[in-house]
């Protein structure tokens, strides 16, 4: 059901002359002309809060709320095959708060809402949601949509309708079985095609389906997906490939929709521009004879920042002003501490005036999430370098350590972050950017164990130093002295090299909390030091080196990476102070990283090796 006809139903515009029984001519017209005064008059009597309203006046009457991080399905675009770490339940907002706040937005001028995650229907109590949602109509909600992959969205669809979802989106990439478990590591393409035709059954107001394009891998199915459009009443929605940082995003994967829609007219040649809405993400197409329609997301080629109305709210209650911008607001935190709602009226409106003219551009986006459920997964989690946690703003990363191997190198955009998909902040720092130690009171503990490895690389003369046995004191003396003689000489008496940097290793460890501010103190079960030189052929020539490697355990509530990190950091500083006096300026430390983890939310994981480690 359209706007208009909503208004209408409401009025005593007769249902009928939206039938084949309307009338025509000068009738229509004075019609038409009714139906617009009405609806200027309607829109007059429900004045809109000045605070979704940016300082480039666009009117955010479009809110996203996501329900759940969680996903049942494990699409490579979106995240690793093993998931993502998932925000303890107390950080998530009850469906008290998110009801409490939906109202408060639809009273300010919202009147589309739509359902996102992960993805939605995992949620408990999803059609009891709706349900109350649909509540929210004498406010002035219009429509309640949802987005799903929909593999176990079949059997709910009914009842979710029957309580008020209006707009159905379904998320699917290929029409090819093997290649769905290729792209999403799971089964159930049957499933959502089932969840497709009982949408279809159903009184929607519309059905689309959303479909990723990425070059060579399904950009040719694309006419295959508009010929579905020939006998049923949906749209596809084709959405260019987004770079999320971790998404093994390439521009030469991304395929642009003016090229898709050249494809489509040397077999469609009549095919026709449909009008939009002013709000509308999609450009539209019809083709005489198709009962559907079709549509890009043009967000890389051809962005629609102008007419943007959209605001997100994250699971964990953030308010994410644009899709692209990593600055998120925390409206959780406001409610769990009392405010009223004039005070989270007047975060929203912060928000939403920071809220800047466009995103940038293909070339230059900074992406730091992947919230958009109706092209990727939402509200998952960053990858950083090294870490993994819900990150909502620029500054927020995530809880635990995660292994760096499952981020690509090439995935490198935005300085030295790698980050995966979405929204959530640096821990350490709080709501107003100070220093703050992350709260592991609601950790259970556990044992945890971390190794991590580096290496210093070394000239050929201090390599024999630190593996010959050291000659008699007598012999010593009796050696003709040279400025060489002197610096091995000066090495020697610090003692074994290996050694003393073995049990400075072990010693830092034991003091990370004390060198690393914001690192929890930790009783450490067990340290494990080893430092074993190397020679290695290279294209050069020989290289020599020696490896420290650091195995680090505790029964705790948090990881003891950091732990590990500093065993080597501070054994190959020491190995450098050992030999400075025969090889300062030709030494070099390097590939310093966690290889090794278990134990934690984020679960264990192992860095393969490779030939330059």
């Amino acid at each position: 059901m359209t706007l208009i006809q909503r208004h209408i139903r409401s009025r005593s515009i007769p249902k009928r002359w939206f039938g084949s029984n309307r009338p025509s001519g000068s009738a229509a017209s004075s019609l038409q002309l009714r139906v617009k005064e009405r609806i200027h008059e309607i829109d007059a009597s429900t004045p809109f809060s000045h605070h979704l309203r940016d300082t480039f006046n666009r009117k955010h009457d479009y809110l996203r709320i996501s329900l759940t991080e969680r996903c049942n399905l494990r699409c490579f675009y979106c995240m690793p095959s093993e998931g993502v770490e998932l925000s303890p339940d107390g950080k998530l907002l009850a469906n008290e708060e998110m009801l409490r706040l939906a109202t408060l937005f639809v009273k300010s001028g919202v009147t589309k809402i739509r359902l996102t995650g992960g993805e939605p229907t995992v949620r408990k109590g999803i059609v009891d949601i709706v349900g109350s949602l649909n509540k929210l109509q004498r406010y002035g909600l219009k429509s309640i949509g949802m987005t799903s992959n929909g593999l176990a969205l079949h059997r709910r669809l009914p009842l979710l309708v029957q309580n008020g979802l209006t707009h159905l989106n379904l998320s699917l990439d290929t029409l090819d079985p093997l290649k769905f478990e290729l792209i999403t590591r799971r089964r159930g393409h049957d499933a959502v095609l089932k969840a497709l035709d009982v949408a279809l059954s159903l009184p929607l107001a519309s059905v689309k389906l959303n479909v990723v394009v990425i070059k060579n891998l399904n950009d040719s199915e694309v006419l295959d997906f508009i010929d579905m459009t020939k006998d049923k009443p949906f749209s596809v929605r084709f959405i260019e490939f987004m770079p999320f940082t971790g998404n093994k995003w390439d521009k030469k994967k991304m395929v642009k929709s003016s090229e898709l829609l050249e494809r489509i007219r040397v077999r469609h040649p009549n095919v026709q521009r449909a009008s939009d809405e002013l709000n509308d993400t999609a450009r539209s197409w019809i083709i005489p004879g198709h009962e559907g329609s079709f549509g890009f997301i043009s967000s890389m080629s051809d962005h629609f920042c102008a007419s943007c109305n959209r605001l997100r709210l994250t699971a964990d209650g953030q308010i994410k002003v644009c899709l692209f911008d990593a600055n998120e607001v925390s409206l959780r935190d406001k409610l769990r501490t009392g405010a009223s709602d004039d005070e989270l009226l007047e975060t929203i409106g912060r928000a939403v005036a920071g809220k800047k003219e466009k995103h940038a551009g293909m070339e230059d986006i900074d992406v730091r999430q992947c919230i958009i459920h109706a092209v990727y997964c939402t509200e998952r989690n960053f990858w950083v370098v090294g870490k993994t946690r819900r990150v909502s703003r620029m500054a927020r990363f995530p809880r635990q350590h995660t292994p760096a191997h499952m981020i690509p190198t090439h995935a490198l955009s935005v300085g030295a972050l790698r980050l995966y998909s979405t929204a959530a902040h640096l821990t350490h720092l709080d709501e107003h950017g100070r220093a703050s130690m992350v709260d592991v009171s609601d950790k259970a503990a556990i044992r945890r164990s971390a190794t991590a490895s580096g290496r210093i690389l070394i000239p050929k003369a201090a390599y024999h130093l630190i593996t010959s046995s050291y000659p008699l004191e007598a012999e010593e003396h009796s050696r003709e002295q040279n400025i060489e003689d002197v610096g091995v000489a000066k090495a020697r008496r610090k003692g074994d090299a290996l050694n003393v940097a073995q049990l400075a290793a072990i010693m830092g460890a034991k003091q990370t909390s004390t060198l690393i501010p914001l690192c929890h103190p930790l009783s450490l079960s067990s340290i494990n030091v080893s430092l074993v030189p190397k020679v290695s052929k290279t294209a050069s020539g020989w290289s020599y080196s020696i490896r420290c490697t650091a195995t680090v355990t505790c029964e705790g509530k948090t990881g003891v990476e950091m732990e590990a990190l500093t065993a080597v950091s501070v054994g190959l500083l020491t190995v450098w102070d050992m030999l400075k006096a025969v090889a300062g300026g030709d030494m070099e430390i390097g590939r310093i990283m966690v290889t090794d983890k278990s134990g934690g939310r984020s679960g264990d994981f192992h860095r393969q090796s490779s030939s330059e480690e």
